[in-house]
């Protein structure tokens, strides 16, 4: 199969969980920057890497690089690579979205419009065509320039990574599901260990859980643009790596996940999108208020995105509610707790400083991932 570099981006601060789940698959890392990981990969990595990476955003297919101070020079960069190699003489492309950072080009408008003229001419002299229908397979381009580096990519995903398929019903200010995948990661949690969530919303947490203990790919349930590349990859890998992945899904496990709520709206929602995973049976949903938090088993976890900023009114509430939250913690015995918040007072207000911290970009808003880490349970005798 043909050797791709391929580029896989991820939430800000999240890349080291992202490299490791492409070396679990058996790929190579190449490159590791803000917000992305670059591996070596063929056909087979690109449906790998859509059905199972779980903390990445998309994949992404290089279709060349280059250096250029001018439009005109982006226009002779992007002509002189092979697009006949990518794209089919009817397939439809376009340029979805230019980045640009540190960049004399900074027009993404200038950038899109260049760049399709010279993806036109190049195809328009190779196919012997002055006219493209575009009525076949899309094939969305994406690209990044960073100072004078031009790196353009096929868009191998469509819509982003994190639409699984089961969030069906939408609440408010939901945490994303790649981003919910990558927080689980960073935490010691396993099947076997109790996990709760005090502020669950849709339940993103505790579905992204309950999923990667089941082995639930996350890309089972939903497509993706690169399916219909079927000169660049054959049909026959999605259909053969889907039936191997479903033949993996563990079907006899019990978990203690339990996602609570004040809101019995968002709990239904939360159950809703749980049965729409295939995971309704492993989690426990109750409209429940954070003060009424409790548990007698030690070792537990809790794992939450509270609101913060405008989604609960006045200042002192916020306060009031993550005190709330700290007080609750801890009267569980041996527990660890893992919040990820943007509110500033969240710390002061829980009443003890994190074991640690990490910095993550939710978007555009800046967050923390707090980490307070209890005691482990005792390590089981062996017969």
């Amino acid at each position: 199969m043909t050797a791709y570099e391929l580029t896989a981006p991820c939430h800000f601060g999240l890349e080291s969980v992202l490299k490791r789940e492409i070396h679990d698959l058996g790929y190579d890392v190449t490159h590791v920057s803000d917000g992305r990981v670059s591996f070596a990969g063929d056909a087979e990595a690109v449906v790998l890497a859509n059905l199972c990476l779980r903390t990445a955003e998309r994949v992404l297919l290089q279709a060349g690089q280059f250096t250029a101070d001018s439009y005109e020079a982006l226009y002779q960069g992007t002509k002189a690579i092979a697009w006949e190699d990518f794209l089919q003489p009817h397939a439809k492309f376009w340029v979805t979205k230019a980045s640009c950072v540190k960049a004399k080009l900074y027009s993404p408008s200038d950038i899109q419009s260049v760049m399709k003229k010279a993806i036109v001419d190049r195809l328009g002299e190779k196919y012997g065509m002055t006219q493209f229908p575009e009525d076949a397979e899309q094939c969305p381009l994406r690209v990044f320039v960073q100072g004078e580096t031009v790196s353009v990519y096929l868009d191998s995903t469509g819509a982003s990574l994190h639409k699984r398929g089961y969030r069906k019903m939408e609440v408010e200010a939901p945490i994303a599901e790649n981003l919910a995948a990558a927080l689980l990661q960073l935490t010691p949690w396993r099947a076997d260990r109790i996990l709760v969530d005090p502020f669950c919303g849709s339940g993103t947490f505790l579905i992204e859980a309950a999923m990667a203990a089941k082995k639930i790919a996350p890309g089972l349930k939903r497509h993706f643009t690169a399916e219909q590349w079927t000169h660049l990859i054959p049909e026959k890998l999605w259909r053969e790596h889907r039936a191997a992945l479903r033949e993996e899904i563990v079907t006899d496990l019990s978990c203690d996940l339990q996602g609570y709520d004040v809101n019995p709206q968002v709990i239904e929602a939360a159950r809703h999108c749980a049965r729409e995973a295939g995971v309704e049976e492993l989690i426990h949903f109750q409209v429940r208020d954070v003060a009424h938090l409790a548990h007698r088993k030690k070792y537990g976890f809790l794992i939450t995105n509270p609101p913060y900023g405008d989604r609960i009114g006045r200042t002192e509430d916020l306060f009031r509610l993550y005190a709330t939250l700290g007080e609750r913690f801890r009267s569980l015995e041996d527990w660890s707790m893992y919040v990820i918040t943007g509110y500033q007072e969240a710390e002061k207000a829980i009443g003890r400083k994190a074991d640690k911290n990490r910095k993550i970009y939710n978007g555009m808003i800046q967050t923390y991932f707090y980490q307070y880490l209890g005691a482990k349970p005792p390590k089981r005798s062996r017969a």
